[in-house]
């Protein structure tokens, strides 16, 4: 069985951070329907709760938050759930500080707004990549 075959029979469990409440919603309705089970957080605070309560394979996460700097977000997740494959979001102009995600842990960023099939097909990258570890 091809790795896209396995993530496809296997609910792929996504955490969604974003402090865009209703970019959220959208995103996290969107995959829903396409087999990924969503979780979803809109400050730095709930995405850490919701990683002491379930175990996620994949999250992507805002750059710009309000109430901390996505990079030391990512910094925390990857401490606490080292094995999490963690997708950057951010705005045009800011690359250079995606990429400083990426030497931080991130696995790739994209920049938003992106396209829904980009963003799945990032997502499952990245997991391939979990599960090749």
């Amino acid at each position: 069985m091809s790795k896209k075959e396995d993530t496809l029979s296997t609910p792929l469990r996504l955490l969604l951070i974003d402090d865009e409440v209703g970019y959220v919603n959208v995103l996290a309705n969107r995959l829903s329907k396409r087999t990924f089970q969503v979780g979803k957080a809109n400050s730095g605070a709930e995405a850490f709760q919701l990683l002491r309560q379930k175990d996620f394979d994949v999250a992507v996460l805002d750059l710009k938050m309000e109430d901390m700097d996505g990079i030391e977000i990512l910094k925390i997740l990857k401490k606490m759930a080292p094995e999490l494959v963690v997708i950057m979001l951010t705005g045009h102009g800011s690359a250079e500080a995606a990429r400083e995600g990426i030497s931080q842990g991130a696995y790739d960023y994209l920049t938003k707004p992106c396209e829904l099939t980009e963003l799945i097909e990032k997502i499952n990258e990245a997991y391939a990549q979990r599960s090749t570890g």
